[in-house]
Order: C-alpha cells, then sequence, then structure tokens
C-alpha cells in the first residue's frame, strides 16, 4: 500500500492524529494492542517502530552503539537517529513506562521467591 506524500489541510492532519491516538489508547490489552499493530502496520512499519523504541531503551540502559548495531541488525545512522529523539516528551514517558514495568517484574519474582 503506498500512501500519498500530499499534504493534507492542518485541523484534517491533527484530527486523524488525534482519532488514531484515541484508538490507540481504548485497546483494553496486550492482544488486543497486538492485534491491532499487526493487522494495521505492514513487517517492516512495525519492526522499525519496535526497533527505535528497543534502540531508545538499550541506549538508556547504556549499551554501546556496537553492542545494540549487533544485535538490533541496525546501523550507526539509525541508532544516531534515535538518539536526537531522546529528550522528547514521549520517548521520555515511553522509557519511563518501560523501566517502572521492568521494576515491577522484578519486585513480582522477588516477592514469589518470598513466598515459595
Amino acid at each position: 500500500m503506498r500512501i500519498s506524500n500530499q499534504k493534507l489541510n492542518p485541523s484534517l492532519q491533527k484530527q486523524i492524529e488525534t482519532i488514531f491516538a484515541q484508538v490507540v489508547t481504548d485497546l483494553r490489552d496486550l492482544s488486543e494492542t497486538q492485534s491491532f499493530l499487526y493487522d494495521f502496520l505492514n513487517e517492516s512499519e512495525f519492526e522499525a517502530f519496535a526497533k527505535r523504541l528497543a534502540i531508545a531503551y538499550w541506549l538508556k540502559k547504556g549499551r554501546s552503539y556496537a553492542n545494540i548495531k549487533d544485535n538490533l541488525k541496525v546501523s550507526s545512522a539509525t541508532i544516531a537517529a534515535t538518539v536526537t529523539m531522546m529528550d522528547k516528551p514521549g520517548i521520555k514517558l515511553a522509557l519511563k513506562k518501560l523501566e517502572a514495568e521492568e521494576w515491577a517484574n522484578q519486585w513480582a519474582e522477588k516477592i514469589k521467591k518470598f513466598i515459595k
């Protein structure tokens, strides 16, 4: 599927972006979200999106460019482009949520071991 490069009316652009964000927000759980994303995005779009998030997460964790390149099979240019996004509020929020989930999972495991 090819999407036109022609610019939309700014008001319409804002409206359809809001609708898209609302649809994503209204998805109830991981299963619904995965189903939507797998169906809505093509394979390369999904992979690019997921890799950018992984790059940002690993950079925040202190991984080297070489490690990220080898593991995610991305270029230095892709990593550098992701670095420029790291200070954006949306990226910061996503990384904060990932870290909170990681922290919760670590504590859940500790509690499971303590209870056993």
